[in-house]
Parts: C-alpha cells; sequence; structure tokens
C-alpha cells in the first residue's frame, strides 16, 4: 500500500502513518477532508476538487479504505426530527471487579450512543438519546441503578449541541496555524514598509548625520 500512496501524483510530506503501512501525504488528507463533506461524492469529482486524476484519486481512496483509514460510511440524521429530541451524559462509576458485566449490561442497551472510559471522579461516560426527560429517568433509576457493576452516577442533560464534526485531522490544525500567522502579520506602511503601530527607531549616528546635511 505505502508503495501505491508514494507513486500517486503530487503530494506533500509524510502527515502520519497507520494501519498496515499506508503513509498519508497532503493529497491522502485533502481526499479525507472533501469526503467530511460529502461521503457520496462521485470519483470524478473528488478528483477534481483535490486536484489529481480520477484514476490518482480512485487508488488513492481504495488504499485508504483497505489500510483502515476509512473504515464504514453511514449516514448523519437529524435526531429531533428521527423522534430522539433529548440527549443526555450520564457519568458512572463502576465497581473495579467487574467492568466485564458492566460492558455486557451496556451493550444490551440500544439509547446508548456513545461510551467512553474516562479519568477522573468518573470511570465512564455515556451518551444517550431518547424521546423524553422520563426515558432518561427511567433508564437511570431502573436500569442502570439495578446493575451490580454500577456504583453511582450523575446525569447531565444537553441543551444544545454547539459543534458535532463527523471527525478530524491533523489538516485542520495546520491550517489554522496558518490562518493564525496571516491573521497575526502586521500591514506594511506604503512608503517605508515599517508595520503599523510600531516605531521606527534611528541610530544616534545616524540621526546626527541627517542634522548636519539638513544645516
Amino acid at each position: 500500500m505505502s508503495d501505491i500512496s508514494r507513486n500517486g501524483a503530487g503530494g506533500g510530506g509524510q502527515a502520519g502513518r497507520i494501519g498496515i503501512g499506508l503513509e498519508l501525504d497532503d493529497i491522502h488528507m485533502k481526499i479525507l477532508e472533501v469526503l467530511r463533506e460529502n461521503g457520496r461524492i462521485s470519483v470524478a469529482a473528488l478528483a477534481e476538487r483535490v486536484g489529481i486524476s480520477r484514476a490518482n484519486a480512485y487508488t488513492r481512496f481504495e488504499a485508504l479504505r483497505a489500510d483502515g483509514v476509512i473504515k464504514r460510511f453511514t449516514a448523519e440524521i437529524d435526531h429531533v426530527r428521527a423522534g430522539l429530541g433529548i440527549t443526555a451524559l450520564i457519568f458512572v462509576t463502576v465497581r473495579q471487579q467487574m467492568w466485564k458485566q458492566f460492558r455486557a449490561e451496556l451493550a444490551r442497551m440500544p439509547e446508548v450512543e456513545y461510551c467512553a472510559i474516562t479519568t477522573g471522579q468518573h470511570d465512564a461516560m455515556i451518551q444517550v438519546r431518547v424521546s423524553d426527560v422520563a426515558a432518561v429517568h427511567s433508564m437511570v433509576t431502573d436500569r442502570l441503578a439495578n446493575i451490580p457493576a454500577v456504583k453511582a452516577t450523575e446525569t447531565v442533560f444537553i441543551l444544545d449541541e454547539v459543534l458535532r464534526r463527523p471527525y478530524v485531522l491533523p489538516s485542520d490544525r495546520d491550517r489554522d496555524r496558518d490562518r493564525s500567522r496571516q491573521a497575526r502579520r502586521p500591514a506594511q506602511d506604503a512608503e517605508g514598509g515599517v508595520p503599523l503601530g510600531k516605531m521606527r527607531f534611528v541610530g544616534a549616528a545616524e540621526g546626527r548625520a541627517a542634522l548636519r546635511k539638513d544645516s
């Protein structure tokens, strides 16, 4: 796979190495950026957006899939319109000798969208999507509380999901850094090239020479 990646047209420096050895370069990152916007884009349109040939786009796309960088394609739905207007985070403290039971019981709960083991005060964070507040209450008090592995829970309701990205890429950070540099670059004075908002200091000897010429 790494030979396919290197022999493709164009591309910048290596951004990372994952899976069985595919070397991710700038072209791979651009492909992933385009797919983040539209996972159903045609190969022809993908090639045009990235600026490479169709054959190269197809080869790189298949390499990303074969190497496991792209795991699967799925649909993004509007949870409110689907009838799941309430989202909550449930922080769980687990009895340490009973993790296996906790995982098994959690897998049986269809409301659970996401679960992660965390550091800090609690051991795990569960995100659930349900139709109403009563459903959250029932899940916590009737189901989670009755699991012997669960020692304690704390529930937080999400009022507004401000930002949700399908995924983030290293290239996002690099692009943001470039934008920050551009924003910090001072405007140049049209006459002498002096940055606006800064003073131009003149050495003492240079200043005396200018005074002698004027006199």
